[in-house]
């Protein structure tokens, strides 16, 4: 809970601009920040759509970081949950 705390604190530039289009229910629907589901923390997550928008940045295509994503995916995926990424 303090990691996903710090992280919502801590936000990116594309982070906080898509957040101003998600808070409040702006679109019909509640959005939360750096959700904790299992062993991870989405950066957007809409538990009643079960839906879970990550923004990639430059490291996201780096090292494992493809690999871990993958797995995180069908996490979340198994979690019953929609995953979109924003490069």
């Amino acid at each position: 809970v303090y990691a996903a705390r710090h992280l919502r604190r801590e936000m990116s530039l594309p982070e906080v601009l898509l957040w101003k289009q998600l808070r409040g229910k702006q679109l019909g629907m509640k959005f939360r920040r750096q959700h904790p589901i299992g062993p991870y923390k989405a950066d957007f997550c809409c538990l009643e759509a079960r839906l879970v928008v990550e923004v990639d940045g430059e490291a996201h295509s780096r090292g494992d970081s493809p690999q871990r994503d993958a797995a995180r995916d069908r996490y979340l995926g198994q979690q019953g949950f929609a995953v979109i990424r924003i490069a």
